[in-house]
C-alpha cells in the first residue's frame, strides 16, 4: 500500500521506492492510460499512426539511456545508435542463423549483445572527455554501420529479415498471431517493457550511484580527491545506457522483422537519439521519451506536407528549442517557461501586448543581425 511521506514540506506518497505528490500521481496516471489506449484512439483517426508513435517511443527509450550520461556525467555520445543497432542486428542474427522464434530469447541475445558492445567501447572511449569522447563514440558508430555493410552475412546494404521458423514471424507467448494482432501486442510488450526501463531508471537517478555521477560530472579531479572510482563509475553508466539502446534496437527489429544499417546504425540516427533527448528536456526523466515520439511524428508529417521536410522539421525543432530551452517536458514542469507565462497572464492579461512586441523587437534585432552578417560575408565589410 502506498505510504503518505512529506517531500520538502509537500505531502506525498511513497509506493515501490517512488515517490510522488497527488498532481505528479495524477500525471503518472493518465500518462500511463494514453500509453495503453494510443491503439484504440490510432484506429480512429487516419493521421495518427500507430506504427510512427510506436517507432517514436522506441527511439525515445534509447535517449532515456543516453540521457543518463548527458544529465549526470556531462558526457555527450555522438555514438549511440551503435547500441541500438547492435540490439536489433544481434535480434536479426538468432532468428536468421539460429532460429530463434520467441520474442523473449530475441530481445535477450539483443541485450547480451549491447552490453558486451557498451563494455568494450566504454573500455576504449571513457580514457577520454569532452569532444573527444565524442568523436570516439562517433568513430565506434561508424566502424559498427561500415561492418554492416560490408558483410554478406549481414545483408549488405539489403538488411536482414527477421523471420524464423513456420510461422515466418516471431512468436509472441509461443504463438503466431495475425499482422494485426502481431503489431497491437508488440506495441503493449515495448509499453510494458518502456514502464519497467523507466522504474529502473528512477531508482538509477534516486540512489547514491546517481550522486557520484553528479559529482563527477561536475568536477572529475575533486571527485577523485574524495575518493570516487570515476572511470569505473561513468563506465558503469555508459553500460547501463548502451543497454537501454540494446533493448530499444532489439525491439525495433522485432517490430518492423526487418534490420538495415541506415535505419539503425547510421550517424544520423545517433544525431537523432541525442536530439530526442534535449528537445523532450534532458534534465527529466520522460522528457527523452517525448521528444522521441515528436520528432519522429514531425518527420512524419513533414514528409506528407511537403517534400523539404527536412526543412520544415527544422524550423519547428528551432521554435521549440528558442521558445523552450529546457525542453518540451522541462518547460511545462513548476518554474518552467510555460507555466511562469501563464501564471504572468493569468495575473495581468494585457501582458500579451507586452510580450508580442518584444518578440517583434527580438525577431527584428535577429533579422538585422543575420543581414549584417551577410553583408560582411559577401563585401567583406561590416
Amino acid at each position: 500500500m502506498p505510504e503518505r511521506v512529506d517531500r520538502d514540506g509537500t505531502p506525498a506518497y511513497r509506493f515501490l521506492g517512488v515517490e510522488v505528490t497527488r498532481r505528479e500521481a495524477a500525471f503518472l496516471v493518465l500518462g500511463v492510460v494514453f500509453l495503453f489506449v494510443i491503439p484504440d484512439i490510432a484506429s480512429l483517426s487516419d493521421s495518427l499512426q500507430l506504427s510512427v508513435i510506436h517507432q517514436g517511443l522506441l527511439f525515445g527509450f534509447a535517449a532515456v539511456g543516453l540521457n543518463l550520461l548527458l544529465r549526470h556525467t556531462k558526457l555527450t555520445s555522438f555514438g549511440h545508435a551503435a547500441f541500438f543497432g547492435t540490439g536489433a542486428y544481434a535480434t536479426a542474427v538468432l532468428a536468421r542463423y539460429a532460429g530463434v522464434q520467441s520474442v523473449g530469447l530475441l530481445l535477450l541475445g539483443a541485450i547480451a549483445a549491447a552490453t558486451v558492445m557498451a563494455a568494450i567501447i566504454g573500455v576504449l572511449s571513457l580514457r577520454h572527455t569532452g569532444l573527444y569522447f565524442a568523436l570516439l563514440t562517433l568513430a565506434f558508430g561508424q566502424l559498427l554501420y561500415a561492418i554492416a555493410l560490408g558483410q554478406s552475412a549481414l545483408g549488405g546494404s539489403d538488411g536482414l529479415p527477421i523471420r524464423p521458423g513456420p510461422a515466418n514471424q516471431p512468436l509472441l507467448f509461443g504463438t503466431a498471431f495475425s499482422p494485426d494482432v502481431y503489431q497491437i501486442l508488440t506495441y503493449y510488450l515495448t509499453v510494458v517493457v518502456i514502464l519497467i526501463g523507466l522504474f529502473v531508471m528512477y531508482r538509477i537517478t534516486q540512489s547514491p550511484f546517481r550522486n557520484a555521477l553528479d559529482a563527477i560530472g561536475q568536477e572529475r579531479t575533486r571527485a577523485r580527491f574524495i575518493g570516487l572510482p570515476v572511470r569505473r563509475y561513468v563506465w558503469a553508466a555508459f553500460v547501463i545506457s548502451g543497454i537501454y539502446g540494446g533493448v530499444a534496437g532489439g525491439l525495433y527489429a522485432v517490430v518492423r522483422q526487418y534490420v538495415r544499417p541506415e535505419g539503425t546504425l547510421f550517424f544520423l540516427r545517433s544525431g537523432d537519439i541525442l536530439f530526442m533527448a534535449i528537445l523532450g528536456g534532458f534534465r527529466t526523466l520522460v522528457g527523452p521519451l517525448i521528444g522521441g515520439v515528436v520528432l519522429v511524428f514531425l518527420q512524419d508529417v513533414g514528409q506528407d506536407v511537403t517534400q523539404y521536410y527536412e526543412f520544415l522539421t527544422g524550423m519547428v525543432l528551432l521554435i521549440l528549442v528558442y521558445g523552450f530551452p529546457r525542453g518540451i517536458v522541462g518547460s511545462l514542469r513548476s518554474g518552467g517557461i510555460v507555466n511562469t507565462r501563464l501564471s504572468e497572464l493569468r495575473r495581468e492579461p494585457s501582458v500579451l501586448s507586452t510580450w508580442g512586441r518584444t518578440a517583434a523587437q527580438s525577431i527584428e534585432r535577429k533579422v538585422t543581425e543575420a543581414l549584417t552578417s551577410l553583408r560582411i560575408i559577401l563585401f567583406g565589410v561590416d
